[in-house]
């Protein structure tokens, strides 16, 4: 058996996963919170077991000593040694990378170079690596990318409509994001129907509070929502996704707002929370839907037509569809918007649904569709620390 960790750190936060591989067995998860601000949060599950803390957590060195100190005092492990390898997640990889790589001096300097496609998250990804490398000098790490799944998708589909200099000089395209969860959920809906995930066509739907969908034929992404940066496609909790380009300058000149008042706005402002004006978080935009909640009402209507449209043009691109999976918190939870989605999608696509058991089905690996359905409608659970987990062992040869 082989320990490897899984490590997604963010701005202010870094989550975690320690696997024994090849097993793929769980022997603790957790994460940090509030990582930069005095009243730090510290959580890790050990044997069924939550213990939460509040430390003070002045940046990720000092989170990633705690969590080794923690793997010891709860005998998770017995020497720190026993770790061999890291895996870290990071959010952009440009066009240099089309998959996992391990971590060296120019790669590092690659993703730090890109931190400019992805400010908050490479640089904190960046500062993950260097805390464990620090840390644990013995132990290999991975740089695995959220960008490197949508490397396959062909110029037609990533490159924008402008100045073709806008590419070549500044690499204005699209790069998409979830990728890892989007390769996890096709190879594994391709499993469940017990097919060759080369063999089939499949659109997966990672709808959470930042969302995409990706269209992967054969096993490789052929399209994906997301754009040059994770503002791009569908509707989410707080950003706008696709809009009218001319929008901005239009609202900046009535209003008077700054290039940074503006970002915030379409990034934070926007999406459930702008429509609604109640929440970010579908549960309780769902909460006013019931009540009849005009804005809530139109916030949901809104949020299925834009995907409805992008599986639509999915559907086009690859000449059909074998499969559709839902993921991640609204795609594995959310009953209600399956529902309404799938609904909108019958009469094109020849979808029959059991909506008994879609309706009351939450974060279960399940097919919601007939069995005589043109297209399978599958519920699968995301699972990117896993796949982390496994290119770890994979390039690092453990």
């Amino acid at each position: 058996m082989t320990k490897v960790i899984s490590v997604n750190a963010g701005s202010s936060s870094l989550k975690f996963q320690l696997y024994n591989m090849p097993e793929e067995e769980v022997l603790c998860s957790g994460q940090f919170e509030r990582i930069g601000l005095e009243d730090g949060i510290f959580t890790i599950k050990v044997n069924g077991e939550k213990h939460v803390s509040t430390p003070v957590l002045p940046d990720h060195e000092v989170a990633v000593d705690m969590l080794l100190k923690a793997l010891v005092d709860y005998k998770v492990v017995e020497s720190l040694d026993e770790i061999k390898g890291a895996g870290h997640r990071v959010v952009q990889g440009g066009a240099y990378f089309d998959g996992s790589v391990e971590c060296t001096d120019d790669s590092a300097a690659k993703v730090k170079e890109l931190a400019e496609l992805a400010p908050l998250h490479n640089n904190a990804n960046l500062g993950g690596y260097l805390a464990f490398k620090k840390a644990l000098p013995n132990c290999g790490n991975i740089f695995v990318f959220d960008t490197a799944f949508h490397q396959t998708m062909t110029p037609e589909s990533y490159m924008y409509a402008v100045p073709y200099e806008w590419y070549t000089d500044l690499k204005v395209r699209r790069y998409g994001a979830h990728g890892t969860s989007h390769k996890y959920v096709a190879e594994r809906t391709a499993e469940l129907m017990g097919k060759d995930v080369k063999d089939l066509k499949i659109i997966t739907c990672h709808l959470g509070n930042g969302a995409s969908i990706t269209a992967v034929d054969g096993g490789k992404c052929v399209n994906t929502s997301m754009g040059f940066t994770p503002l791009g496609g569908i509707m989410m909790g707080t950003r706008c996704g696709d809009i009218d380009p001319a929008i901005v300058p239009y609202v900046m000149k009535k209003t008077g707002m700054t290039p940074q008042e503006m970002d915030t706005a379409l990034n934070k402002k926007s999406g459930m929370l702008g429509v609604s004006g109640i929440s970010s978080d579908a549960r309780d935009i769902e909460a006013a839907v019931q009540e009849g909640n005009e804005r809530a009402i139109l916030t949901r209507a809104i949020y299925v037509n834009r995907v409805i449209n992008v599986i639509g043009g999915y559907y086009m691109q690859m000449g059909g569809v074998d499969a559709i999976a839902f993921t991640a918190g609204l795609g594995e939870n959310d009953v209600n918007l399956r529902h309404e989605i799938c609904e909108k999608l019958e009469a094109g696509l020849g979808i029959k649904m059991n909506y008994e058991l879609n309706d009351t089905t939450r974060g279960k690996e399940v097919e919601v569709s007939t069995a005589d359905s043109k297209v399978a409608v599958w519920i699968v659970p995301t699972n990117e620390e896993l796949m982390i987990a496994r290119d770890t062992v994979r390039i690092l040869g453990l």
